[in-house]
């Protein structure tokens, strides 16, 4: 494939050639060039420009530009525009649109409107991917395509009639009957036992707010297998049509989403938007002079490495962020392109494309300012991203290589969507999350962060002297198993409180605590508590060392053989 498996570190620039008048095309397209930026990500939000009625194609826009690009020597990911559907579409099939969990249609004038299960936006999706394939997947120019843009960014829940009766479809398949869904989902609390089918629905309002929490954990696989789905019905046109080395992506990350399942089955490899200016944003700045900011991202950028060892940056930052109704941050420092560039290349990101070449005059992001500013006049950044270009030419041994770390995090979907349902779990999760974080960049300690997935044996593990798990809430026997393995061929495991303590379905076991795994750690666990508000300082003591434990303890017991 084009541009990662070419062992060259290469940089791009996002484009919107919509958005400018066709005089400026030329001179931009020559400026990138001359600044080291040789790759252009377009059109991922440009449906109406190839099909402006339905069923009426027009690619004379387009094909304008792309003559252009392979005039003057510029490559092209071509983005599948599915992220924003036209207004003739949503208004003739309103029932395209994705709603709320209290029925609120989602209307025109955003994006990511749309929801996958609608037979009719598959349909229109199938048609203008296709025609998008078949007419510009030979092009010399294009050597890659995104597919959509960001799925589950904005909004990550999907409440229309279409996805109701997608969910029942997918519980059908899943457990066979009624009588396997009841007894999933515990639905003898509370008197939910179903009866039919047509009775069951997506998680729906409460007088409380809550919800059935196994029914809850279900509709976040059930999220995840509908954006499988829909990438994958784009992926089967687009392996068509493409030339044989183009590869096939998508942006990300976002949540509720299996990506370690797109990326082999879907996708070629993954790619990621660092935004590491969200670090300064008026709305979410952390004061505290602990904490991390802009190098939080290095941890984001883990998790991608995580997905897919092979990974480019489809939107770096290059300029302030905000949008007209939040997310305001200020305009990078002087050096921080660059050192937020080489953090990506550090983790292993062999392409960095920076959103955007110039800022937006309209629209929404009028304030995420590109490389550009609305004059388009030479300014401090261009002349940062030519300096990073230079460096980047005399990096270029690094391409192709691979994290060598031998510590880990290790990560599960089950646990991952279970700590964004339960708030018992994400308590403990996200504030050992942070603190093994900052422990290993204090330490400067390489590190992964590795995905459990079904299907492992410990020999996948067997590279790292010492594995974190922190709060495993749901672990079954097969994942005991391995990591059982792992151990016993001399591995150094570390679990932290509320292990072990649910099945699949996040029902809690009737074990001793820490069930599955008791055996393996050598301990029982006869007592647990969240600490107590008034409890003071609270620190468990290891050896000469006294550490905090601030949330939650565990009363710990050795068994019989354990130290």
């Amino acid at each position: 494939m084009h541009l990662l498996d070419d062992h060259c570190i290469t940089l791009g620039v996002c484009y919107y050639p919509e958005h400018w008048d066709p005089s400026l095309w030329r001179e931009d397209l020559d400026r990138m060039l001359k600044s080291g930026l040789t790759v252009i990500r377009i059109a991922e939000f440009a449906w109406n420009k190839i099909e402006p009625r339905e069923g009426v194609f027009d690619f004379s826009f387009f094909d304008g530009f792309l003559d252009l690009c392979d005039e003057v020597g510029m490559q092209v990911i071509l983005g599948t525009p599915t992220a924003t559907p036209p207004i003739w579409l949503t208004e003739k099939y309103p029932e395209v649109c994705n709603c709320l969990k209290d029925g609120t249609r989602l209307g025109h004038g955003m994006r990511r409107h749309y929801n996958y299960n609608s037979p009719v936006y598959q349909e229109k999706t199938r048609i203008i991917v296709t025609q998008m394939a078949k007419h510009y997947g030979k092009r010399t120019c294009v050597i890659g395509w995104q597919i959509d843009n960001e799925f589950n960014c904005e909004i990550g829940e999907f409440y229309s009639d279409s996805d109701t009766i997608a969910f029942r479809r997918f519980l059908r398949e899943k457990y066979g009957s009624l009588e396997e869904l009841n007894s999933a989902w515990g639905t003898a609390f509370w008197n939910q036992t179903y009866t039919d089918w047509e009775e069951v629905h997506l998680p729906l309002p409460t007088p409380s707010g809550g919800t059935n929490p196994h029914q809850l954990l279900d509709y976040k696989h059930f999220i995840s297998d509908s954006v499988y789905r829909y990438a994958r019905l784009q992926s089967e046109i687009l392996r068509q049509y493409r030339k044989r080395d183009d590869f096939i992506t998508t942006n990300g990350i976002f949540g509720d989403i299996d990506y370690n399942r797109l990326v082999p089955e879907v996708l070629d490899f993954i790619t990621y938007d660092s935004y590491p200016n969200f670090g300064y944003c008026l709305d979410s700045y952390d004061p505290d002079p602990a904490a991390m900011r802009d190098r939080h991202w290095s941890w984001n950028l883990a998790k991608v490495r995580a997905i897919s060892p092979v990974f480019g940056i489809m939107e770096q930052q290059s300029g302030a962020n905000g949008w007209d109704t939040r997310m305001e941050a200020p305009t990078p420092r002087p050096g921080q392109i660059r050192l937020w560039t080489l953090q990506s290349i550090a983790h292993g990101a062999d392409y960095v494309g920076y959103f955007r070449w110039r800022t937006s005059t309209i629209g929404t992001e009028i304030y995420w300012h590109g490389i550009l500013d609305y004059s388009g006049r030479e300014n401090r950044r261009l002349r940062e991203i030519r300096e990073i270009a230079r460096q980047v030419k005399r990096l270029q041994a690094l391409a192709g290589s691979r994290s060598s770390a031998r510590v880990g995090n290790l990560q599960d979907y089950d646990n991952l969507w279970d700590a964004e349902c339960d708030h018992w779990h994400a308590r403990v999760q996200y504030r050992s999350e942070d603190g093994l974080f900052a422990a290993l960049q204090h330490t400067h300690t390489s590190y992964d962060i590795v995905t459990l997935t079904s299907g492992m044996d410990h020999r996948d593990l067997e590279q790292y002297e010492v594995l974190f798990y922190p709060h495993p809430v749901i672990l079954e026997q097969e994942q005991a198993e391995v990591l059982t393995e792992y151990v016993r061929h001399g591995g150094n495991l570390i679990f932290g409180c509320r292990s072990a303590y649910k099945d699949a379905n996040g029902r809690c076991v009737q074990d001793f605590l820490p069930g599955v795994i008791a055996e393996l750690t050598g301990t029982d666990i006869p007592e647990y508590s969240f600490i107590a508000p008034d409890a003071g300082e609270v620190s468990v003591t290891w050896e000469d060392d006294a550490f905090p434990a601030a949330v939650f303890t565990d009363l710990l017991e050795p068994l019989q053989g354990g130290e």
